[in-house]
């Protein structure tokens, strides 16, 4: 099955071939891929090397923390995509984004405030979880409309911290 990744303005043509073995943008890869615990910790080695990071569905895609870094990543596959350039291209947006934790840890920052404009890629809140700072960041534009935590406060996987509309 093919499939096509977006992160960012970079899309990204991903086949997988078998359970061990994927093709990025024609390139082949042997691979690993487990979830730890059933959580959204997930282990990949990918030709040797060792990365983990963190994955959960958002309300516009999938949140991904690899290193410290959180990207939005939307995934479809072949169908997909000729589904949505046979409409046209077009894709509703909600109106709404839900910040929500990848996962349980702890508020270190709020890095704005209720009504606050909020660029593209601007970090909005800092959490700690395994010892790691976790800066989370708007995938869009918008205004900060709901806040919903304060730094020192604990939080729960998926909990929403605050709102961009």
């Amino acid at each position: 099955m093919k499939y096509i990744a977006t992160i960012g303005k970079h899309e990204y043509l991903v086949e997988i071939i078998d359970e061990h073995t994927v093709i990025l943008d024609g390139q082949s890869y042997s691979v690993d891929f487990d979830s730890l615990n059933d959580q959204p910790v997930y282990s990949l080695l990918l030709d040797g090397h060792s990365y983990e990071s963190y994955v959960y569905p958002g309300d516009e895609g999938m949140q991904v923390i690899l290193h410290g870094h959180q990207f939005l990543a939307n995934v479809e596959d072949e169908r997909e995509r000729r589904l949505r350039a046979a409409a046209g291209g077009k894709v509703s947006k909600k109106t709404v984004f839900h910040l929500k934790a990848p996962m349980p840890g702890l508020t270190v920052a709020v890095s704005v405030e209720e009504g606050q404009e909020v660029a593209a890629g601007e970090v909005l809140v800092i959490l700690e979880s395994m010892k790691m700072q976790n800066e989370l960041k708007s995938p869009r534009a918008g205004k900060v409309s709901r806040l919903l935590v304060r730094p020192g406060d604990r939080v729960e996987q998926r909990q929403t911290l605050l709102s961009v509309v």
